[in-house]
């Protein structure tokens, strides 16, 4: 796989760590917050769902809004303090897959360009995981105005490379947003299965499915 590489690139939550160990941390906010969560999933949904004009974060907000029966400013606001700067400190605490750090070392010491895409803001989350320092290029898939599946933020990541799609590996635990989103921009793709699920399905749609990050590092050095 090696020869065919240039670049590897993850998604983050519950790729380089286990989304469990968030969301236990996280439970006591989901129930106090859970109208809000609701209301921004549906946002994120129907941004999802079809193409749209305007900033990414308005858009958001004044959809909650609607939701809500309250002011856009106000959900923009207490989304922006409650959500995506109140959960980041919780990252702390959050310990990551195995592996994974020796992994991003060994693709980065052969050569390999390393990119991270997430859905929401990733900055603060590898400061306190301590991955800040592997990266060639990190983006939020917010600030392109679109959220994955949708191929304009793997495309703007493979141009932040200056790497071709098919020249790139995207890593990603969803087989909707991550597996089918890079494929349809022309990636290859790898999906992380949970290693504590005893029963994994098959996604025909990736080219590696793995557990272990070992078996990665084994996958795209060979």
């Amino acid at each position: 796989m090696r020869q065919e590489l240039d670049a590897v690139a993850f998604d983050l939550d519950g790729t380089l760590y286990p989304n469990y160990r968030f969301y236990f941390r996280l439970l006591p906010f989901i129930i106090r917050e859970h109208k809000l969560l609701r209301a921004m999933g549906s946002a994120r949904d129907t941004l999802r769902s079809a193409a749209h004009e305007g900033r990414f974060y308005d858009l958001q907000a004044r959809i909650m809004a609607d939701i809500l029966k309250d002011d856009p400013g106000k959900i923009y606001t207490k989304t922006e303090q409650l959500i995506y700067r109140g959960w980041e400190p919780i990252f702390k605490r959050v310990r990551l897959f195995p592996q994974v750090p020796e992994t991003l070392q060994a693709l980065k010491s052969d050569g390999l360009k390393l990119g991270l895409l997430s859905d929401f803001p990733p900055y603060k989350k590898l400061e306190y995981l301590g991955l800040s320092d592997y990266w060639d290029v990190v983006l939020c898939s917010e600030e392109t105005g679109r959220l994955k599946p949708d191929p304009i933020p793997f495309m703007a990541l493979s141009e932040a490379l200056q790497v071709p799609p098919e020249r790139i590996l995207y890593v990603g635990n969803s087989v909707e947003y991550d597996i089918r989103g890079a494929k349809k921009a022309g990636f290859k793709a790898a999906l992380v299965q949970n290693p504590l699920f005893f029963f994994h399905r098959k996604v025909p749609e990736a080219d590696f499915i793995f557990q272990d990050y070992r078996q990665l590092r084994r996958y795209v050095l060979s």
